[in-house]
């Protein structure tokens, strides 16, 4: 992690090197971050942060990617902090338990990858035949992610609705 700055990024500041289950310690990072970095960015400054994050981030999983020779490595979880702050962003304000159902729900739909956030997954992975890992795994490793944010709200979107 040292040797590189797109290495810090791509890791979560480290979060992804837990050795159990790196994705739900990125995911709990963000949502950490979330709580600290809301007070002083705001709504614009949060969607400015998840923007330049994002192309940042598209450079460093391709990068880190690249470096450890595997087109998706799962102490990459700089895609499940975006895509988490995606959603609690647009959440937001929103109750502690809404926050901790829509963990619940982000990280089913990142793990189990149904429907189309597994056809995102699929989409973006290196086939035989294709050359070294490049540009399009980096984005790649970020969209499912941004796919599962996306279902993830569209649940608490139907629960809402059905609720009132």
């Amino acid at each position: 992690m040292r040797r590189d700055p797109a290495h810090w990024i791509a890791f979560g500041l480290g979060s992804g090197l837990a050795r159990w289950a790196p994705g739900t310690v990125g995911t709990l990072w963000a949502w950490v971050a979330f709580l600290v970095l809301e007070r002083w960015l705001g709504a614009t400054g949060f969607g400015v942060l998840i923007g330049t994050g994002t192309l940042l981030a598209v450079w460093a999983c391709t990068r880190t990617a690249q470096h450890l020779g595997t087109a998706d490595p799962g102490a990459i979880v700089c895609d499940e902090v975006l895509a988490f702050w995606t959603v609690l962003w647009v959440l937001a304000p929103a109750s502690w338990w809404t926050q901790a159902a829509a963990f619940v729900l982000f990280r089913f739909f990142d793990t189990a990858k149904p429907g189309p956030v597994g056809w995102a997954d699929r989409y973006f992975k290196q086939h035989a035949g294709q050359p070294g890992i490049g540009w399009r795994q980096g984005l790649g490793i970020l969209v499912d992610d941004f796919v599962a944010a996306l279902c993830t709200l569209l649940v608490m979107a139907v629960v809402v609705r059905l609720w009132d």
